[in-house]
């Protein structure tokens, strides 16, 4: 009975009153989720292994209930003696995590915040003027890397185009509170993880992408077979246009393999010559042979690779996303001339390729944002002669080849974080000439002080002192921006009054 109700349940409009739900975690995601749920008159329970007394006064106010359980071993009776109807979970939760093993012996589907929002985006149905309104589409987006630029890129171009365009989901805006913005939407630009995606069902996007595919959160998925099949559900019921990278054959397997709304198309992306229905570039000119009448015959000019370089987005796979992101917009009806005005005023954030200071003939970069092997590996390709500064968690990736193939780059390493002795040993193995060296501290506070001096002593001129750890931050920072920023502020302590404006663009090999 439970399930035929949910298969009910595909509206704001719906009757969601009564529904016995479990939320699990109380983060961004999981508050969104319960206070969506109790503004529909669900009887929510939370559940979660901390939170602190900001966070349980607001549970309160939007009246839920609440269940700490700091080892969250087994399901809390709490929940047991709900019988949950349903069970929302947040995105950190593995799925063999005892709280999920309960609900699947018990029978009891789980969905993710983004499978709740997709059946509740039709809550804004009217415009500030009164007239009637559709749903915003949504352009989903995933991929090892490039998530967050390709989504800012495409929401950036959309707005440009005229269109209500927000960006949202694991970009840090929940999608649940974009879903419910009163003022309503033309298309959300959804960033997915393959968390959110292994819980989602019901998507429909109008476009979608997934921009690579390399190995990444092994520990959560238990395979890499299973972590594609998850980031390859981002192409399914896709309406209008499956973007995909024409330099990672996965990516077209996956949407060779999807099951699309009939009329959808496959528009590759990549850095080579564009075919007839693909952008890329030609002769240092990015090119849209996609979204143009006569797209055998001809092409239709985007940016140039100088004019993105000269905004300090030239790093070959900054060029990528941009070129996955016109293709979007493309898609959504944005011209050439909107797509152009909205590049022209694009940054990059804070922690991707970000030129913190220049002494000396050496440039320092925070790439904190590099989380893995693969986002390492473009990062490196960026840069002709790097110290790199390496290391965290490495969530079960093998870091072998990426060592491997940038060993030619490297002037020197240096080591951080709680792996170490994982990435000394593949140095030792694939490249014992690259001098190593490692900061022992365990007090945050010393990490980066310690690891910029190593550096500042190896590095010469026409050098790159480059963070790109290749691993998760949360071993010895908050996040990946915490990290990030230690880093920016150790380099300005080190070099004091002779660091050059932190805006200016890096040199690029």
């Amino acid at each position: 009975m439970a399930h035929d109700r949910l298969s009910t349940l595909t509206s704001w409009h719906s009757d969601w009153k009564g529904l016995r739900v479990g939320v699990l975690g109380l983060g961004k995601t999981g508050f969104s989720v319960a206070d969506t749920l109790v503004e529909l008159g669900a009887e929510v329970l939370i559940v979660a292994q901390r939170a602190d007394e900001a966070q349980v006064r607001l549970v309160e106010v939007i009246g839920a209930a609440l269940v700490l359980d700091e080892q969250l071993a087994a399901a809390p009776v709490q929940l047991v003696e709900l019988r949950p109807e349903v069970l929302v979970v947040s995105p950190g939760f593995h799925p063999d995590h005892p709280v999920l093993e309960w609900a699947g012996e018990h029978g009891i589907p789980v969905w993710g915040d983004v499978e709740l929002a997709w059946r509740l985006r039709d809550k804004v149905l009217t415009n500030a003027d009164g007239s009637n309104r559709a749903p915003a589409e949504w352009i989903a987006v995933t991929g090892t890397n490039g998530k967050t630029t390709t989504v800012q890129l495409t929401a950036t171009m959309l707005v440009e185009g005229g269109f209500r365009a927000a960006p949202c989901g694991n970009i840090g805006i929940p999608i649940l509170d974009a879903i419910r913005d009163p003022q309503g939407f033309d298309v959300l630009v959804v960033e997915l993880s393959s968390y959110q995606l292994h819980s989602t069902f019901s998507m429909s996007p109008y476009s979608a992408v997934c921009l690579n595919l390399a190995e990444d959160h092994l520990d959560w998925h238990g395979s890499f077979d299973a972590y594609a099949d998850a980031k390859a559900r981002v192409y399914t019921n896709t309406k209008v246009a499956c973007v995909y990278n024409r330099s990672d054959a996965r990516t077209e397997s996956m949407v060779e393999n999807a099951d699309v709304v009939e009329g959808a198309r496959a528009v590759g992306f990549g850095l080579g010559v564009p075919g007839p229905s693909d952008v890329g570039i030609v002769d240092g000119i990015l090119c849209d042979r996609a979204f143009i009448d006569d797209r055998r015959t001809a092409a239709r000019e985007i940016t140039t690779v100088a004019d993105l370089a000269a905004r300090g987005l030239g790093a070959p796979h900054t060029v990528a996303n941009v070129l996955a992101a016109a293709a979007l917009a493309r898609s959504f009806g944005v011209s050439v001339e909107a797509i152009r005005r909205a590049l022209a005023r694009f940054e990059l954030d804070h922690h991707r390729i970000e030129l913190v200071a220049s002494a000396d003939g050496v440039s320092w970069v925070n790439d904190s944002k590099a989380t893995n092997a693969h986002a390492a590996n473009a990062s490196l390709g960026a840069f002709d002669s790097v110290v790199w500064i390496a290391g965290g968690l490495l969530k079960g990736v093998d870091v072998d080849p990426l060592i491997r193939g940038r060993a030619g780059r490297l002037r020197a390493v240096v080591l951080i974080g709680t792996e170490r002795e994982t990435l000394r040993k593949a140095f030792e193995r694939h490249a014992p000439g690259v001098p190593v060296f490692e900061v022992d501290h365990t007090e945050t506070e010393e990490v980066m002080s310690a690891a910029v001096r190593l550096a500042a002593a190896v590095a010469l001129a026409g050098d790159v002192v480059l963070l790109a750890p290749a691993a998760a931050s949360m071993d010895q920072f908050v996040d990946y921006s915490d990290r990030g920023t230690r880093f920016a502020q150790a380099v300005r302590d080190l070099l004091g009054g002779g660091a050059a404006d932190e805006h200016d663009a890096p040199p690029r090999g």
